[in-house]
This record gives C-alpha cells, structure tokens and sequence, in this order.
C-alpha cells in the first residue's frame, strides 16, 4: 500500500482538510487552498501514531544536522541529484517562517524582489520584515511564465538586496531550467545580493520537466539559502516542520546563531513525519506525481471541453493551474463562480493585486470531483 494514493470521501476530506473543506458551507465544492484530497502516505501516519504512542509531545531537539538532517540529504540524492551536507540542515516550524528568518538573519536593509503573481502569504514578506518589495511581474499575455532578468538586474542595481525565489513557481507552475536559474546567478552575482530560494514543491515536478536546487548550480554557495519541507507534497502542513539549507558556512553559523525566540517553534510530530517522508516516502511520492500527471490531462480535456476560451500555460510542477478566464468577462471569476456554482477557487488578485480574470485551481483531488470542479467553473462563468 506505500505506493497507492487513496482518495478522501467528501466526509473524510471535511474531517481531515479543516481549512480547504471545512471553511466552506456543506455546498460549496472547494478547489482553492493548497491541500490534496488524498489520505495521508502510511509511511508517514505510521511514524506519527509511533510518535503519539511513545509521548513524544514535548519540544523537539534543538540545533542542525541530526536524524532530520540525514533525511532530507538521502531524500535529495534520490529525488534530484544534490548532494546536501546534513549539518547544514536547519529545521524551522515551516516555509514561510523560513523565508522570514532567512531574510531577517542573513539580508541587509533594502528591498526585497518578487516574482509575481505570486504566492499569496509572501506578497506581504517584504513590508513584515521591513523592506519595499520590488514585483518581477509576469505579462500574463506571455506564452510562458518566466524570470525578467533585465528587470531583476534593475531592481538590483536599484538597492534591492535580496530575490525571493519560489521554485517551483506557485502559481506559475514552472520548473525552472538550469540556464534559466545560471541566469538569475549571474545577475545575482553582478550586484552582491542573496537568494531566498523556496522549494517547497520540489517534490511535485510532474513528468517532462525536472527540479534543479538553486544551491545545485555552480557558484550559489555564498549567496543563497534554500528552504524547503516534506510538508506540499505529502500533506502535513499542519504538522509544522521545514529546513533550511544552506552550503556556505559563514550563512549556516549566521542561521544558527540568531536568538531562540526566532526559530523555536517547529514541531516534534512534525520532525518524525518529516523524517518518514524523506526516508520512506518514495513510492507513494512517486504514485503521487502519476496521480498529478493524469490530472493534469484530464484538466486539458475538460478545459477543452467546457471553457475553451481559458488560456493556460504546460503545468511543469504543482498540483495548481493557473487559469486566464479573461474571455469570459468577469473581473472576479472566483467570486462569481462561488455565488453562481458554489465551487471555491483560488482568485487571481489575491497573486497580484489589481489582476483581473485568473483562478488559481487546485487539481489535487478524484477525476470525478475535479471534473464537477470544472463543469461548475464554465456554468458560473459561461
């Protein structure tokens, strides 16, 4: 059973997905927060029940490297080919707070650069750590979704410290080529800066593309930080672990050395899970990116089908599309296919304030439920 994804009822997914099912009336079919309707890899309930069993409820341990550390590098060996030194794996309660430490421990006062649409939490990383954020925006005419570097290189030359890089892209859906990322090196490189790189759906790159760790490409060493968790791609967000790697040892003494109060709060069930996942998580990892892959064409067909005007890019990674349903005519597609259809996506704007006519959709359920995701959507808005 470790390879076989198994699919959540309606009253299991109510019960288990709190946020994504259970913020929404018992109407509304929901295809919106980053959560799949799959059951958990038993690899992974197995080691947190053990956890459970044994009292292990109290802090976690505290420092790099250890157990979680040997895990995470044997798991990127496998999965994309880094070599990673455990002891400079550094455990976080999740991504986000990640990215904060990193830039508050490691980035100098001044702006900070971001990809948009993009993430929707990160949009506001810049003003929390008290810096002006400076957009790559995305022409969303464009035929593919990808890093202005011209731009970048102005923003830096402008007093910009920092790139907050999410790769693979949510919601672009890329999986950035190695030239691509040599490229924002090089510009990096060009003005002294540092590179947040957020990997947490490193895990979710689907067949025809593949995920190269920024820190894999030559010459990243002394200027980025990566930070990645177990937490997307095997649905245990709310168990709160991430880790930040890094390969440089002045940043990993500088990540290690800040105050307790700022890096106190990852969880001990989160670890164990965590460790499970990278050590034993493979197969059903693997069943997973099928699962994603099969989706991804019947989300071709449907959209096809029901909403042929929608104009969407290859998904490369993740288990969200990212839809142009300008054709349409609804500034908030979102807003009105909830009101008309009573199906919940994501809205556009909450990517890139302003933007008019993009869902972000969530493909991470049964063909039959995202099926009725999509015939929903084109009855809203059609």
């Amino acid at each position: 059973m470790a390879g076989v994804i198994r699919d959540l009822t309606d009253a299991e997914a109510r019960r288990a997905l709190v946020c994504k099912w259970g913020e929404v009336p018992d109407d509304v079919l929901p295809a919106w927060v980053a959560e799949m309707d799959y059951a958990v890899a038993e690899p992974v309930v197995a080691a947190v029940q053990d956890a459970v069993a044994a009292g292990m409820l109290g802090y976690p341990r505290v420092g790099a490297g250890g157990p979680l550390g040997e895990a995470y590098a044997g798991f990127a060996r496998r999965q994309f080919g880094h070599d990673v030194d455990p002891e400079r794996v550094v455990p976080t309660v999740d991504v986000t707070a990640g990215v904060r430490l990193a830039l508050d421990a490691l980035v100098p006062p001044g702006p900070l650069v971001f990809p948009v649409p993009g993430y929707a939490p990160q949009l506001a990383m810049a003003e929390v750590t008290g810096r002006e954020r400076l957009d790559l925006v995305v022409d969303p005419d464009a035929e593919r979704a990808e890093l202005d570097l011209d731009l970048l290189d102005h923003h830096l030359a402008r007093g910009a410290r920092a790139l907050l890089l999410t790769q693979p892209h949510n919601p672009w859906g890329r999986a950035f080529t190695r030239a691509e990322l040599e490229g924002v090196r090089d510009v990096v490189l060009r003005h002294g800066a540092l590179v947040v790189s957020d990997e947490i759906h490193a895990p979710l790159v689907l067949e025809g593309a593949e995920h190269v760790p920024y820190l894999a490409v030559e010459g990243t060493a002394d200027h980025a930080v990566a930070v990645v968790a177990a937490s997307k791609a095997f649905n245990i967000a709310g168990l709160k672990c991430a880790q930040l790697v890094t390969t440089s040892p002045a940043l990993h003494e500088r990540l290690v050395s800040v105050p307790l109060a700022r890096n106190e709060s990852w969880s001990v069930l989160g670890v164990a899970a965590s460790e499970a996942a990278y050590v034993h998580g493979d197969a059903w990892l693997a069943a997973l990116r099928v699962r994603l892959a099969e989706q991804r064409t019947l989300l071709g067909s449907l959209l096809a089908e029901h909403l042929p005007e929608a104009r969407t890019r290859p998904l490369e990674a993740t288990y969200l599309a990212w839809l142009d349903l300008r054709a349409y005519g609804h500034d908030d597609p979102a807003a009105v296919a909830l009101e008309r259809s009573r199906v919940q996506v994501a809205a556009g704007h909450d990517y890139q304030p302003g933007l008019t006519g993009h869902v972000r959709l969530n493909i991470a359920t049964s063909p039959d439920r995202l099926t009725e995701i999509v015939r929903r959507l084109a009855s809203a808005l059609t």
